[in-house]
């Protein structure tokens, strides 16, 4: 019996443990990514660890989420980034050369191979046949330092690709198809394998935003194969050394299927609030429009900036619209400007933005009050424009292109202009912005801005954990809630005192000044929880105010591991009636939390405030029950009686 392509790279890397669905494995990490947003505190913690350099084959560092200079901060975590890179065996991207996931598909992606990103988006590398997978900061930092990557062996599930997409139908719609059938919560625990002979249709910058949207289906990654024309793709990128063909046997089995001809597609797009809210076009075609916003690292290739410049030429944007584009890379601008596209999206009135991404995280371009945009972004959450009543739509470029010149929601399939588009054979490459590691590393200073403060400490767990429960939200909660971004907060990224008091401050205000007057306490959620971003501030802020334990119906898989990295004890209701009776502000007690995990009693929550006890459930392997005990994962690590390399709980290589 053959097998798919996720376990034959799986079983390439595999360290520890077996290919059996939902047993911990560990896997070998060929590859690091980190942005500025998460790469500063990475980094602080992998200097923790106390290695000279990088143990792996290839470590990036990329900043293109806090480029929005207010203030002295974000310059001084790019200076910070710059001298740490040098110093420590990785290369720095400068501000400007590009989003993380769109040079890492252009310059470094390789397929087979694993690539570990501080960044939920990173499987867009899917796109050209590497298992990429988004996690949290630590665990980049500890992969960075050459131990594995433990995870629970994925379920395959494989999407078989028939047809071919009629004109106006995109690969932004295919996403968003399997959104529409499988909503945010139902690829937890899979990876996502593309196959079948649609595949072949579908150029790798349509794969690639196919890749980087299974991260709002919840999959753990998601990975299409390496074939002619990943090989054409590679050529261009003048790194066809790089590339080698990579499939599932023809007689490979899978643990779920679904078919999709894509030849019964129109164009779609995802309402407010959810990225699964998803209906066609047309269903909403006359919505009005205030602004539309093009690029992030799921829509900003060369191929899709010349469509919208073609659509555009000639033509004039709606004066009741903002349209502002955001090129993936200095690449994919240079291409625009010498091929006479960017002079087009000039001439029609668009507003030209950093390649960065920008509005995406609510860094500028927020809409007006209650205004409505339409984005060819990932995230469509409540408030994450940066404009809390606003209503983000999303959708294809060519969507949002035929929109902004209507001044209301279009279907494309209106306009009159074929596309006819020639994607060069070759890509301008210039890797004068990736600056490689110091040829002398003893020679570089570290530097360090005011705002750089110390890494926080967690504390082993406690013999018993008590405190009032601070909040109780329902489900869907997303890592914006519990730790917003946006212009005025990312800047504080590095300095988790002042981050802290922002901690679910769009769902309460008061919770950071009632977690530090009552000591800390318990957080109480619904399904899904911390859905989204992989921003480990949502558990490193939480347990800096602390947070001692999360009861929900069910977690979002990065979020769940950054609680564990942090100490923070994930827990799910065994009844959901329990979740219906407790109350925010009841006292909980978990008794004999220690010993009940190491020996494998049932947790035990006694509701002291209204009088009854009830159980909880937890799917803590042995190991993540030993880094709760260590209060997390870093003083698990540099544990000195751990059998390992240099006596600091990383593996040698």
């Amino acid at each position: 019996m053959g097998e798919n392509l996720a376990r034959k790279i799986l079983a390439d890397h595999l360290v520890h443990g077996e290919l059996k669905p939902g047993e911990e494995i560990a896997i070998r990490v060929d590859q690091t990514l980190t942005q500025d947003a998460t790469g500063t505190m990475a980094y602080l913690q992998f200097e923790a660890i106390g290695l000279p350099r990088v143990q792996t084959s290839l470590s990036v560092s990329y900043v293109d989420h806090n480029t929005l200079q207010t203030g002295f901060e974000n310059a001084d975590d790019h200076r910070f980034l710059q001298s740490f890179a040098a110093k420590y065996g990785l290369y720095f991207s400068r501000p400007g050369n590009g989003i993380c996931h769109q040079v890492q598909l252009e310059r470094f992606s390789v397929p087979g191979a694993v690539l570990l990103g501080s960044d939920s988006h990173t499987p867009t590398s899917g796109g050209v046949g590497a298992l990429a997978i988004g996690v949290g900061g630590l665990d980049v930092a500890v992969a960075m330092a050459g131990s594995p990557f433990y995870l629970a062996m994925p379920r395959v599930m494989l999407v078989r690709l028939t047809g071919s997409l009629r004109p106006w139908v995109t690969g932004k719609d295919v996403i968003l198809e399997l959104l529409r059938r499988l909503t945010v919560k139902s690829g937890v625990g899979y990876v996502i394998e593309y196959g079948g002979p649609g595949v072949a249709a579908l150029t790798v910058p349509e794969r690639a935003t196919i890749t980087n949207m299974g991260a709002e289906l919840g999959a753990t990654t998601s990975v299409f194969p390496s074939d002619e024309a990943t090989r054409a793709y590679f050529r261009a990128q003048k790194r066809e050394n790089m590339w080698r063909p990579l499939a599932a046997d023809l007689d490979a089995t899978y643990d779920a299927e679904i078919e999709l001809d894509l030849s019964t597609l129109e164009p779609l797009i995802a309402q407010p609030h959810s990225p699964d809210n998803v209906t066609t076009v047309s269903a909403v075609e006359g919505t009005r429009l205030d602004q539309v916003a093009i690029g992030s690292c799921t829509n900003s290739s060369f191929r899709d900036l010349s469509r919208v410049a073609a659509i555009l030429r000639g033509k004039t944007v709606h004066p009741s619209v903002s349209l502002v584009i955001s090129p993936g890379s200095r690449r994919v601008y240079e291409m625009i400007a010498r091929s006479g596209a960017l002079a087009d999206l000039i001439s029609a009135g668009a507003r030209l933005l950093e390649t960065a991404c920008g509005p995406c995280i609510g860094m500028g371009q927020a809409p007006p009050s209650g205004g409505v945009s339409l984005r060819t972004f990932n995230r469509n959450f409540e408030g994450r424009c940066g404009t809390p009543d606003g209503l983000v739509y999303l959708a294809s470029p060519e969507v949002a292109a035929a929109s902004a010149l209507t001044g209301h929601i279009t279907d494309p399939r209106h306009l009159e202009i074929p596309i006819a588009l020639e994607v060069p054979e070759e890509s301008i490459v210039d890797d004068r912005f990736i600056l490689p590691p110091a040829d002398d590393p003893s020679s570089v200073e570290i530097v360090r801005g005011p705002n750089i403060k110390p890494l926080p400490t967690s504390r082993p767990l406690a013999e018993t954990i008590e405190g009032p429960v601070l909040l109780k939200v329902g489900d869907n909660i997303t890592t914006d809630h519990i730790m917003p971004a946006g212009a005025k907060l990312l800047p504080l990224r590095s300095n988790v005192p002042a981050l802290a008091e922002y901690v679910f401050a769009p769902v309460d205000l008061s919770f950071a000044r009632r977690a530090k007057e009552t000591g800390g306490g318990v957080v109480v959620g619904g399904a899904n929880y911390g859905q989204g971003s992989s921003r480990e501030h949502a558990a490193l802020c939480p347990m800096y105010l602390g947070l001692r334990a999360v009861l929900t119906k069910s977690f979002a898989r990065i979020h769940r591991a950054n609680l564990v990295n942090f100490g923070i004890l994930p827990l799910t209701f065994a009844q959901e009636s329990d979740y219906n009776r407790i109350a925010q502000g009841d006292q909980l007690v978990l008794p004999e939390i220690r010993e009940r995990l190491q020996s494998g009693q049932p947790i035990l929550v006694q509701n002291v405030t209204r009088g009854y006890s009830f159980e909880v459930c937890h799917t803590l392997t042995p190991r993540e029950i030993q880094i709760i005990l260590a209060g997390g994962l870093l003083p698990y690590v540099r544990d000195p009686d751990r059998s390992s390399v240099n006596g600091l709980g990383v593996a040698s290589r």
